[in-house]
């Protein structure tokens, strides 16, 4: 049995708040924990400097197949970063690449999986990417979207919204938890206590409240605000920007609702989110 345990989630689904959770719960820190630590503690499966200890040249210049071929190689790697399990974030669909598979079942001990409504997910992507929401609407409909090589991170195969929830999350499994984004917010004792549960812990009342409150979206905006976030995008004025759920029906058009049910309604009605008349 492997030791990575993946964090993975389509972007802007609510991976990074994932991330703080874990940390804070598992380091129980008397502050919040910095979140220009994270990867401290939970890696990344496309960070370069994994790749780069295979095949010395930048990530600019690999191509697509390169990176497909060197995943399964990394994800063996990431396994001996602790004696411990290895918290791994991902935004791969689990899919092939090239003939490769995106995730090394072989290093794998399991997976939480976040989802959100894609309507949120439309406009919070947007403003990281700093286009239109309808660039994006079109973006979250490519089967075979993926983001391109660069000097901070290599290519992740992240394929439509529909393609990425279902890879992951169509065959349940024990290995496999998955949570809501807006359970995250509306109930956060029984989203986050299942994370816990599922990681294997008990921990006292007190101790999970208080990583819950530590990772709140208040205080990580409250850190972006002071120091910055490391990852936020260039283009994008904050990373932690507004952290709500239902968002969509004060921002987007009927046209946009409409062309986001017709392009996932499949996966959107498993999690329950079709609008009511739609």
């Amino acid at each position: 049995m492997g030791k990575i345990i993946w964090l993975a989630s389509y972007p802007k689904s609510g991976n990074t708040w994932l991330r703080a959770f874990i940390h804070n719960l598992l380091r129980d820190p008397k502050e919040g924990f910095d979140i220009n630590k994270l990867t401290a503690f939970t890696l990344g499966d496309s960070m370069p400097a994994f790749y780069r200890k295979l095949d010395p040249r930048p990530p600019e210049q690999l191509s697509f197949e390169d990176v497909a071929r060197l995943r399964p190689r990394v994800h063996q790697d990431l396994t001996g970063v602790s004696p411990d399990n290895v918290f791994v974030k991902t935004h791969n669909a689990l899919v092939q690449d090239h003939g490769h598979p995106t995730v090394n079942f072989a290093a794998t001990a399991g997976a939480i999986y976040v989802v959100r409504n894609p309507l949120d997910v439309a406009i919070s992507y947007a403003h990281h990417q700093g286009v239109t929401v309808d660039e994006i609407i079109g973006l979250m409909a490519a089967t075979a979207m993926r983001t391109p090589n660069r000097e901070s991170f290599v290519s992740e195969l992240v394929c439509s919204w529909s393609v990425h929830v279902e890879s992951w999350t169509a065959r349940p499994h024990p290995g496999l938890h998955v949570v809501r984004y807006e359970d995250m917010h509306a109930k956060p004792q029984q989203a986050f206590g299942g994370i816990a549960a599922f990681l294997g812990l008990k921990p006292p009342r007190e101790r999970l409240e208080r990583a819950i409150r530590h990772s709140s979206f208040r205080s990580l905006r409250d850190q972006e605000d002071k120091k910055g976030f490391a990852e936020r995008s260039p283009v994008a004025e904050r990373f932690f920007r507004e952290g709500k759920s239902g968002q969509w029906r004060s921002v987007l058009t009927p046209d946009q609702v409409k062309r986001i049910v017709q392009d996932h309604r499949a996966q959107m009605a498993r999690f329950g989110y079709v609008p009511e008349g739609l």
